[in-house]
């Protein structure tokens, strides 16, 4: 298959490219679009067939639900059986935004897009090339991230080319994300609403509003479970090296075991911030150490996450070892991401030792 592309200008219309891409989305096609969080893979969400070309796209198990994205509040209306108080107060403070809605689906919504579920995922972006994308379209866009399934989610048009070339019909460039993180999942289904998946609207923004909001206890790992949301159940994230997430005061270990997996002749990438990054500045000068830091910020980390992971692949490193932050604010959404990237191989600090989550044994180079 031949991938268009077009490259959007801001403060325009894009009239032109928006009109061809949409002509390709009535067509039942697939074209990538920009968001403020990731690209996403759009399709006719009201079209079962082209919803099924994401699936194929991406590789995704079609038990993983998908989002509905629309252009207008009032957009909402005929995709559910109606809208509590609780999805009400979200809309009026969130949208447009990086807020995702569980509600009751409507008849409207073919099953391939709620992975059979009586309930449907629909965003309001606030991108303003998705937002004309959509209004072009005439219809709610089905789209998960453009990424090939279980990679590390992209962030600008030349990652989605890297995994979507040949395989949709469309690519809009509308430059890097400002985000860099999914986009929040709250159930508002449950008398108290529900975060499924963290993202830029935070738990401490959501209670601000809402008072009362709990934490799916699924963020932990468990994957027994039908998902109710996007990238609730598989691996997620991943590079294809293993990653190791260093969690609390197992951070204090990152050095010592940097130079021992060094020491061990492994090629070794890390993720770490502003401090850590200083501490290792005599062992960058090995070739074999691989640093990505993202600085001070844990919104920097957030908007490059992603891209980071993603360069990890290019450079091809042995093992990835990742420094934990802080769970507040957008941290939780950070560090959700990165226990996926890892799948769950998470180190901690136990009675003075390394102890990794979910195993009982530590890679060699780990063993103090």
């Amino acid at each position: 298959m031949q991938t268009s592309y077009w490259k959007l200008q801001k403060n325009s219309e894009n009239k032109e490219a928006m009109e061809q891409a949409a002509a390709l989305i009535k067509a039942g096609e697939v074209v990538s679009f920009p968001t403020e969080t990731v690209y996403g893979l759009g399709a006719d969400g009201l079209n079962p067939t082209a919803v099924a070309k994401i699936f194929a796209a991406k590789g995704r198990p079609n038990d993983n639900p998908l989002i509905l994205h629309i252009a207008q509040k009032e957009a909402i209306a005929p995709l559910t059986t109606g809208l509590n108080a609780n999805a009400q107060k979200l809309i009026e403070h969130f949208w447009p935004g990086p807020l995702t809605l569980i509600v009751n689906k409507s008849s409207i919504v073919p099953d391939a897009v709620s992975a059979g579920l009586e309930t449907v995922a629909v965003r309001f972006p606030s991108n303003k090339f998705a937002q004309d994308f959509i209004r072009a379209c005439g219809c709610p866009i089905a789209a998960p991230s453009a990424n090939i399934s279980g990679r590390p989610s992209p962030t600008n048009a030349q990652d989605v080319l890297e995994d979507m070339q040949g395989k949709i019909a469309g690519i809009l460039d509308g430059g890097s994300c400002g985000i860099g993180l999914e986009s929040t999942v709250v159930d508002t289904t449950e008398p108290v609403p529900t975060i499924l998946r963290p993202g830029g609207i935070t738990y401490e923004m959501l209670t601000e509003v809402m008072g009362a909001v709990e934490i799916d206890p699924a963020l932990q790992g468990d994957k027994n479970f039908k998902p109710k949301a996007p990238g609730m159940k598989y691996r997620h994230y991943a590079p294809k090296a293993p990653v190791y997430l260093f969690e609390g005061e197992a951070c204090q270990k990152l050095p010592e075991v940097i130079a021992k997996a060094l020491a061990a002749g492994k090629t070794v990438g890390v993720l770490c911030g502003r401090a850590l990054e200083r501490e290792l500045a005599e062992l960058v000068e090995k070739q074999q150490l691989q640093l990505a830091c993202w600085g001070d910020s844990r919104e920097q980390l957030a908007a490059d996450l992603f891209y980071l992971l993603r360069d990890f692949d290019r450079t091809q490193p042995d093992v990835i070892l990742a420094e934990g932050v802080d769970e507040s604010g957008i941290g939780l959404a950070i560090m959700n991401r990165l226990r996926k990237a890892a799948g769950y191989q998470l180190i901690t600090l136990q009675n003075g030792s390394l102890h990794l989550k979910n195993s009982a044994t530590l890679p060699e180079f780990m063993i103090q």
